[in-house]
């Protein structure tokens, strides 16, 4: 009787276990956008340094500054109307899971943004792209 409770408690043990690790290997993050770099990572979100602004991946949320506070929004401000999201610099924020990564914004800003960097190159974090095809060099080194 007594191994029979214990072979039962072992299989509820590790029935439970299994499904845990299911769930959290089946975590689907969400389409990245067409505008994301080829060499994409699953992560929830985007940094997009340029124009100091995250992107959440599965709601599909620009996440940007707006009179002292961040704003949740489906299109880019109109003051980035002209900014080219297929060449401008994108970061993989991997190490934040959460709603609100823009807690972490001074360690982003202070680490990807550099003045004069305003989307007119197609250099990708972590990427080897040296320029933007059209003969000019990118002469903004990190």
């Amino acid at each position: 009787m007594k191994k029979l409770l214990l072979i039962l408690i072992s299989v509820a043990f590790f029935s439970t276990t299994t499904t845990n690790a299911q769930v959290s290997v089946n975590v689907n993050l969400g389409t990245p956008p067409v505008w994301a770099p080829a060499d994409r990572v699953e992560t929830q979100y985007y940094y997009l340094p340029e124009i100091d602004t995250y992107y959440d991946v599965p709601q599909r949320k620009y996440i940007y500054r707006s009179n002292n506070g961040w704003i949740r929004s489906n299109s880019l401000p109109s003051r980035y109307r002209n900014y080219n999201l297929k060449r401008g610099k994108v970061v993989y924020i991997t190490d934040y899971r959460g709603n609100a990564p823009y807690v972490h914004h001074t360690k982003h800003k202070t680490k990807y943004y550099h003045p004069g960097n305003n989307g007119n190159h197609n250099k990708k974090h972590k990427s080897k792209a040296k320029g933007h095809g059209n003969g000019k060099k990118n002469h903004n080194k990190k």
